[in-house]
């Protein structure tokens, strides 16, 4: 018996089921949702990783006075910590996604914990605000092949973006600022962060978000949700 060649095998075999698993599904991706209608001016903001009890009430406040619905991607451990403000998004106008249960990457989640990750978070939201959530983003926009059939199962849309101010590494609110004015196509969707996942990101997105509004609307931009987004024509 050739121990190391097996080994090699076991190992070669695993790796392809990995890749089979977690990126291979990337490759039916662009049949998601990654903006609107490119037909007229509109623009919807989402955010992710709330809701935070720090500044998810500030970012709310300040979409309040500037009269912006939006799109929250809300993590359900999160909700289930803060039930009060996914009402709140709610009662504002604003729309609540679904973001997983804890925020682990489906790329390491087996069947069983997709399955959960999803499920657990869908019926939260659906009892805290009264209606089902209508789209899922994965974290990281990292998917695995069990994530579509849980999601047919739900009846929900998975959703990535076509605008990121800041991703991985902490940007400047100025360059986000920049960056967001100087992306914005009819029917971008925006993926911010009212929560931290880089470090301090909810703290430079209240900097540059009245910017971003401000000008934007300069632009000639209608801001609205997800939803309004993709139902509206014209």
């Amino acid at each position: 018996m050739n121990v190391p060649r097996l080994a090699l095998r076991a190992a070669v075999g695993a790796v392809a089921a990995w890749v089979g698993y977690a990126w291979v599904p990337h490759l039916v991706t662009p049949a998601s949702i990654w903006r609107g209608r490119r037909t007229a001016r509109r623009i919807a903001l989402t955010f992710d990783d709330g809701p935070d009890p720090t500044w998810t009430p500030r970012i709310l406040k300040l979409l309040s006075a500037r009269d912006v619905p939006a799109t929250f991607f809300v993590i359900g451990e999160r909700a289930a910590r803060s039930p009060n403000l996914v009402r709140e998004m709610v009662g504002a106008g604003h729309e609540v996604g679904n973001h997983s249960w804890s925020h682990r990457s489906l790329w390491f989640c087996t069947p069983r914990r997709t399955a959960i990750e999803i499920t657990r978070t869908h019926e939260l939201l659906s009892d805290l605000t009264g209606s089902a959530p209508r789209y899922f983003r994965p974290p990281w926009g990292m998917v695995n092949a069990p994530m579509f059939a849980v999601l047919r199962r739900h009846q929900l849309q998975c959703l990535f973006w076509s605008v990121q101010p800041e991703g991985l590494r902490p940007v400047s609110a100025a360059v986000q600022v920049e960056r967001m004015l100087s992306r914005a196509r009819p029917g971008a969707i925006v993926d911010l962060h009212d929560a931290e996942g880089t470090r301090a990101a909810p703290e430079r997105l209240l900097e540059a978000l009245p910017a971003i509004i401000d000008g934007l609307r300069r632009d000639g931009y209608e801001l609205t949700t997800v939803s309004d987004l993709l139902a509206r024509r014209g």
